[in-house]
């Protein structure tokens, strides 16, 4: 039985007099990755940054199992991992750095910083400034960084989009072993319908502006998932929905013209 771990009530968000949101109501599952997919412009990001607390609400209440959000330990791989890292720290500074800021010890901040290096894998040189490093590995960092002060939330906001097929091949799989050990809630948001239905455990489905809920698409495949689950009949379903979802809310505003 899935509980809830956020709640969203009366969300309301207008930008230039236009309204985005309002009045929105929505609840995320605990320990779950759920996938938010809509067409451009419907405030898929916008979504995550206002839970996360990176853009301010007009309206309505986020809670956290109950709790505000100064009271949850979250966590946010942003899309542009660039402009993300600072530049100036060399890279496993960069993981430590929240942790820094919790208080922890330098041993505390040592300890978790070594965990994540084995968790990940991690072959390249973390002295080594993010400048230094290739798209795939600063990403890494990103969500490494994301990951030191084991949210409760993570919130990814097209994580995968600047990297190449073989690197998002490695960032799902790590993503996925991370999900199957800690059973973070997750909050994922992609631009590749694919990608979104892959991951998920649910795909929020969302309309064009004033944004509502369309529908919310379960996935239950096992996991791990593999290439092999982009060709089983389960997920052609699921995308299949999706997609019928996705092409209904295209044509209500051809429609409308």
């Amino acid at each position: 039985m899935n509980t809830t771990h956020i709640t969203i009530r009366g969300l309301t968000k207008s930008f230039a007099g236009q309204p985005l949101y309002s009045g929105f109501d929505l609840n995320f599952p605990r320990s779950r990755i759920t996938s938010v997919f809509g067409p451009n412009g419907c405030g898929k990001s916008t979504l995550i940054n206002m839970i996360a607390g990176l853009m301010p609400i007009d309206a309505g209440e986020i809670l956290f199992d109950g709790k505000q959000l100064h009271e949850t330990v979250i966590g946010y791989v942003f899309q542009n991992y660039r402009d993300a890292l600072f530049p100036w720290k060399k890279s496993i500074d960069n993981i430590k750095y929240p942790l820094q800021i919790a208080g922890k010890s330098p041993a505390e901040c040592e300890a978790r910083t070594q965990e994540l290096i084995q968790s990940f894998d991690v072959r390249f040189d973390l002295n080594r400034y993010p400048y230094e490093l290739s798209g795939g590995q600063q990403q890494l960092i990103s969500i490494m960084r994301a990951l030191a002060t084991q949210p409760e939330v993570l919130f990814l906001d097209e994580p995968f989009s600047a990297l190449d097929y073989e690197m998002t091949l490695f960032m799902r799989d790590k993503l996925q072993a991370i999900f199957q050990a800690t059973k973070t809630t997750m909050i994922v948001v992609s631009h590749d319908l694919d990608e979104a239905v892959y991951l998920a455990d649910e795909v929020l489905m969302l309309t064009r502006r004033p944004t509502k809920i369309a529908e919310v698409v379960e996935f239950t495949a096992a996991r791990p998932r593999s290439p092999g689950t982009l060709t089983s009949q389960d997920f052609i379903n699921a995308k299949s929905r999706c997609l019928d979802v996705f092409q209904r809310e295209v044509r209500t505003k051809e429609l409308s013209k």
